[in-house]
């Protein structure tokens, strides 16, 4: 049993005097190092720092998955869009009679010699600058050309369409 001391409290042993102190030092130490880490602000800024570049990395990488979606449902668009335009180019050509086929390449035909003649006298007119920057507009056109394409397809479709249907008002 302990004893009690001279006000009431009863007296503890060296050894749990000693575990006290222990503790409580213990505790002081955990309580310094908190509060040395809240008053550290060059390392606070530097975990923000680390937290901010792996959501950064985080976002990149999904940014970069979003875009690889993009691409293959673009290409996928891209491939069912030919499909569909060459399907429609068969069905425009079966719809048109051998006759206006013929005449019509022989048409084509004789608008390509014309239009070689006029770029070959338009060549040996121009001017070397004006040259370049027709050259690079067609680059560009020739780029774009797959729209170009796709949307004439349509129109050459809905045209037909169109009138069938205003005939049958």
């Amino acid at each position: 049993m302990s004893r009690q001391g001279q006000d009431g409290v009863p007296e503890q042993s060296t050894e749990q005097l000693r575990e006290q102190v222990e503790r409580t030092r213990h505790e002081l130490g955990q309580t310094v190092e908190a509060l040395a880490a809240k008053a550290d602000v060059k390392a606070q800024a530097q975990e923000k720092a680390a937290e901010i570049r792996e959501k950064a990395v985080e976002v990149k990488e999904k940014a970069a998955e979003v875009k690889d979606q993009a691409v293959d449902a673009a290409s996928a668009m891209t491939g069912r869009l030919r499909g569909k335009a060459a399907r429609t180019s068969e069905v425009i050509k079966d719809r048109i009679p051998d006759p206006a086929l013929e005449k019509a390449s022989g048409t084509v035909v004789s608008v390509r010699r014309g239009a070689t003649r006029a770029k070959q006298r338009t060549l040996a007119r121009t001017p070397d600058a004006i040259r370049e920057k027709a050259a690079s507009a067609a680059r560009k056109a020739r780029a774009a050309r797959t729209p170009l394409l796709v949307a004439g397809a349509a129109a050459v479709v809905a045209v037909p369409l169109l009138r069938r249907n205003r005939r049958r008002k």
